[in-house]
């Protein structure tokens, strides 16, 4: 059985960023981290990852999120 590649550094530089847009849009709106996970059905603890870089989340996720906090999803993952 083959082991996936490492993720590089960078990737996972742009993932804690990613994490870090959300949860200054959250904030902004005066969400907390359990309704946003609640508005989207998804775990807590998965959001809490997401939000500290420490999980990939996936596009369909992402787009959730966004709508959920009422941002762009492009807000989200601007450089």
């Amino acid at each position: 059985m083959s082991r996936a590649a490492p993720v590089p550094a960078h990737v996972i530089a742009r993932r804690v960023r990613i994490g870090e847009q959300i949860r200054e849009a959250r904030r902004s709106r005066g969400l907390t981290q359990e309704a946003v996970a609640l508005r989207i059905r998804m775990d807590r603890a998965t959001y809490v990852r997401i939000e500290r870089g420490q999980a990939a989340a996936l596009l369909d996720s992402l787009i959730l999120i966004a709508e959920a906090i009422g941002v762009p999803l492009s807000h989200l993952v601007r450089d």
